[in-house]
């Protein structure tokens, strides 16, 4: 079977017996919102088991670390990245992050158990929940937005409504119209949505303008905290750097 090196990748990382989540372009490949993605990046566990079970999965992967930090519990749960290239023949060149913690997000535990497990080409695949997945999508990277969009509308448009559903599409839908229309649509989940979102509530008076005004301004408000957020590490990472080009004495 010729399997994709991203699945291969997975393979070995699951027979370790590491516990991840599938998070990033890929995952948003298989919730069919993108045409494919390079990179493997996953959400671990970062208890000292599952770290030990997730090191053998890079040996046997042959992944080298490609940038600080090294991988550590610490640096991972203070929300750190940690990278690796990968080296073995069927896998060569593939590129995994690792992250722990991510911003607005509860711990692995809960994530887990609402995860979406998939099969993919005879290998079971683990994935952040697709609420989560737009969550973590909330970032300041201009590419990131038009993908939450491409999410959400795919959801609606399937049109599997449930009350988690039409709850999660009226807290997420980032197009006006489309917004507008399903406020229409569900004038009952609506009215909730409206108390605690501006742009649901600006789509229930039907005002597109005033609508589209206020999902801007909801992109610009979590750009913003995911700056916040992220200052502190990106003045970590320097310093890992600093450290690492010191001579040593």
């Amino acid at each position: 079977m010729n399997r994709s090196p991203i699945l291969r990748a997975l393979s070995s990382i699951r027979k370790s017996g590491a516990r991840t989540l599938l998070m990033g372009g890929q995952a948003c490949v298989f919730y069919g919102a993108a045409e494919f993605s390079r990179d493997l990046d996953l959400l671990i566990l970062s208890d000292a088991g599952s770290l030990d079970r997730l090191l053998s999965a890079l040996a046997d992967l042959d992944a080298a670390p490609i940038a600080v930090p090294a991988l550590s519990a610490r640096d991972l749960d203070r929300g750190h990245a940690v990278h690796f290239r990968c080296r073995r023949a069927d896998v060569a060149g593939l590129r995994i992050d690792l992250m722990a913690a991510m911003r607005g997000m509860p711990g692995f535990g809960d994530l887990w158990e609402r995860r979406t497990t998939i099969e993919a080409d005879g290998e079971i695949v683990d994935l952040l929940a697709l609420e989560d997945l737009v969550r973590a999508k909330k970032t300041q990277r201009d590419k990131d937005w038009p993908m939450i969009r491409r999410l959400v509308e795919r959801s609606y448009f399937a049109g599997d409504a449930t009350e988690k559903t039409v709850k999660f599409w009226l807290g997420e839908l980032r197009t006006p119209e489309v917004l507008i229309e399903a406020v229409q649509k569900y004038p009952q989940a609506a009215r909730l949505a409206a108390e605690i979102r501006p742009a649901a509530a600006c789509a229930v008076t039907g005002d597109l303008a005033a609508t589209d005004a206020a999902l801007e301004q909801e992109e610009r408000e979590e750009r913003l905290r995911d700056r916040a957020w992220w200052e502190p590490l990106r003045r970590e990472l320097e310093q890992f750097r600093r450290d690492r080009l010191r001579p040593k004495s």
